[in-house]
């Protein structure tokens, strides 16, 4: 049994409803009071030179990329809420240079290339760092790393062997990995020291979509995009109140149903939660001993991810997400599915037996939100209407770095030019599309459960998930 199996039981319920007794379903990092206002809706037929369908990352950067690459370009963006509403302002704030999901998943599915993904993805990070410097972007953004946690035994000499592969990866044995953050779960841990950075998502999607506003791009929100056509001169995109004919089109739409019909099954929306701690005191903090501002990641499949942040007084509050991801039938995006009171309740829980010195601690925000997960597991491109389209999707949680890179990768397709982008298999290649109900339901109920006895068999897979290896649908992080 895995360790975060059954915790819930060892906790009193009127322990857990105290925790949760004042909490906001609002996203943290949204319940922000310099949330800039929402801009107008778009009203009545404009023309552009691109059109960009999506307010997420995907959308901006492909928006501020298009004016870099060429200024007299017109570009416009609509949004059918509001600019990083929906994952781009809810996530967890970990920026990872993977563009294919980690390390093992990469050499799962694409292993000729994916040592050259993983020097891509650096670039990628670094000159996503860069773009926050120059334009002054004031997103918390922190190279500072993400510590991999081994929880398990056997988890630990995975790590070892990851050091071994990659010399420039620190590894920690029991006691440095206690040094650096205490709780009695950890074995060891393995500090990868360039591969991540710390921001807050919220305020990075709004500095992007104000330096969008500054180069010149068009910005529409609470736009909803509702077809798309074509003729030989213009893609025409109907909205609510409206249309957009452009040269060029560029869907960034991610975990929301695609323009493009072809690829409503190629992913499906898996829910993602987490909770946010009340400031801790300073004494709270101390018994931590988290002096360093790397985010920390245990090593199961159904893992848990946390992070240290500073509230507008300067105290410091840990987010703690993860372990549980809801497949609700139908592959419906509903508000409702935001909230997931049982599993508030079992990440309390697991908090507690994560920091038993916190027990107590009390939380102020619990949410939730849907991931555009794919088959195998990080995104996947696509043209139509000959090359005036690009899609891409599929970022299964890991698109707040790889959306950069992704956006690269559309205006490379849009160019009609070919690149060391567009040559990539990772962008000619596409994951295998997902059943229709039910099967697709019963697929994913299955694999999460066998995702779980895993856990439970010190990681051995079995031969469910050996098969789904078989065909291109594993998922090995």
């Amino acid at each position: 049994m895995s360790i975060y199996e059954n915790v819930a039981e060892a906790y009193d319920d009127a322990l857990i409803d105290a925790a949760l007794q004042a909490i906001s379903h609002v996203p943290y990092w949204l319940d922000d009071p310099e949330r800039p206002a929402a801009l107008p809706a778009l009203e009545g037929a404009t023309e552009t030179d691109l059109l960009v369908v999506g307010g997420g990352y995907s959308g901006l950067w492909t928006a501020l990329m298009a004016k870099e690459r060429d200024p007299e370009r017109t570009v416009t963006l609509i949004e059918s809420h509001r600019v990083g509403w929906a994952a781009s302002g809810r996530n967890g704030g970990f920026c990872e240079a993977s563009l294919v999901h980690g390390d093992s998943n990469g050499r799962q599915h694409l292993p000729e290339e994916n040592d050259l993904l993983r020097e891509l993805g650096l670039e990628n990070l670094r000159e996503l760092a860069e773009a926050v410097e120059r334009y002054d972007i004031d997103c918390e953004f922190t190279y500072s790393g993400v510590l991999k946690l081994a929880t398990e035994e056997h988890q630990v000499q995975w790590l070892r062997n990851e050091a071994k592969r990659y010399p420039e990866l620190e590894f920690l044995d029991r006691e440095e990995v206690q040094s650096s953050v205490k709780s009695p779960v950890y074995r060891a841990g393995l500090w990868d020291k360039e591969g991540t950075a710390m921001i807050n998502p919220a305020k990075l999607a709004w500095g992007l979509r104000r330096v969008c506003l500054e180069q010149g791009v068009r910005i529409f929100e609470n736009t909803h995009a509702t077809g798309l056509a074509d003729t030989p001169e213009a893609i025409t995109v109907g909205t609510t109140a409206g249309s957009v004919k452009a040269r060029r089109v560029a869907l960034a739409t991610n975990v929301f149903p695609s323009l493009l019909k072809r690829h409503r099954l190629h992913t499906i929306p898996v829910y993602d939660y987490a909770i946010m701690t009340e400031p801790l005191t300073e004494e709270q903090f101390a018994t931590l001993g988290w002096e360093d501002k790397q985010g920390l990641a245990d090593l199961n499949n159904r893992f848990h991810y946390y992070r240290k942040t500073r509230d507008a007084n300067g105290a410091v509050r840990i987010l703690f997400g993860g372990y549980d991801a809801e497949y609700y039938y139908g592959g419906k995006i509903k508000p409702e599915y935001d909230q997931n009171h049982e599993t508030f309740r079992k990440l309390v829980t697991h908090f507690y037996f994560t920091f038993p010195q916190l027990e107590g601690l009390k939380f102020t925000h619990a949410w939730g939100g849907a991931i555009d997960s794919c088959s195998r597991f990080f995104a996947f491109f696509d043209t139509s209407h000959n090359g005036r389209v690009a899609y891409t999707a599929g970022f299964t949680g890991l698109g707040v770095g790889a959306t950069r890179f992704a956006a690269n990768v559309m205006l490379d397709l849009l160019s009609g030019k070919k690149t060391q982008r567009t040559e990539l298999q990772m962008v000619k290649k596409k994951p295998i599309p997902f059943p229709p109900e039910p099967v697709a339901f019963v697929g994913v109920k299955m694999m999460t459960g066998e995702l779980a006895r895993a856990d439970r068999n010190q990681g051995k897979r079995g031969l469910f998930l050996k098969t789904m290896d078989a065909l291109g649908m594993g998922f090995d992080s």
